[in-house]
């Protein structure tokens, strides 16, 4: 049997869940948090990531996540990164006092959080990054911690997949040029897609060298 290469990740557990920030976990190791509108597909494209079916939960009712998930992961080095799963935002069926706990809740992880590495923030292929995305690239470019000057942010465009492949590309694009970030496509469907996310992932928190930009165009098709 071929090697596995070093960044796949071979286990991933479910080590915590959180309600508010006094239940965060100690913070311990490297930790990588994934945000996004409710509905984009984060859990989908967490569980393709850990390579686990039903690990984080899904759900076709946008805002069922209410709580901070912590989701342990080692690769086939050895390399332990912590992936958190924050909860959606934009679910306008929320109440105000939802809505105000959800921001404090996220805020105390991305601002208060000392070992946290990176986030990667999903934004749906077909709609583009919205007003509620744009707030939080913005919060994390300009709000400096005492841990860090700034975070590595990843933006990924998820559910390549639902459209055609002729559009693909210049959906990419469009994302890259409203953003001004450099943003990989993603689907659940595509296992160079799933592969290309860890390795980024890994090479934005320090585990491997850069060996190329991410190229905005998805692959052609074979």
């Amino acid at each position: 049997m071929a090697e596995l290469p070093a960044d796949r990740i071979v286990e991933a557990s479910f080590s915590a869940g959180a309600k508010n920030a006094s239940l965060f976990p100690p913070p311990l190791g490297v930790e990588v948090a994934f945000a996004g509108r409710s509905n984009v597909g984060k859990s989908s494209l967490l569980n393709a990531v850990m390579g686990r079916k039903n690990l984080v939960r899904t759900s076709s009712t946008p805002g069922c996540t209410r709580h901070v998930g912590f989701f342990k992961t080692r690769s086939t080095d050895g390399t332990i990164i912590t992936l958190v799963d924050l909860p959606g935002y934009g679910y306008a069926k929320r109440s105000k006092s939802e809505l105000k706990e959800w921001k404090e809740l996220v805020e105390a992880y991305l601002f208060e959080r000392p070992c946290l590495q990176a986030v990667a923030l999903l934004v749906d292929s077909r709609r583009g990054p919205e007003e509620l995305d744009f707030q939080l690239i913005a919060a994390l470019s300009e709000r400096k911690t005492e841990f860090r000057k700034q975070l590595p942010l990843i933006l990924v465009a998820t559910k390549l997949d639902k459209m055609p492949r002729s559009q693909q590309a210049s959906a990419l694009a469009a994302i890259q040029k409203t953003t001004k970030l450099p943003v990989v496509g993603f689907s659940t469907e595509e296992p160079r897609h799933i592969e290309a996310l860890w390795t980024l992932v890994r090479n934005k928190v320090g585990f491997i060298e850069p060996t190329s930009e991410v190229a905005v165009a998805p692959p052609e098709a074979t």
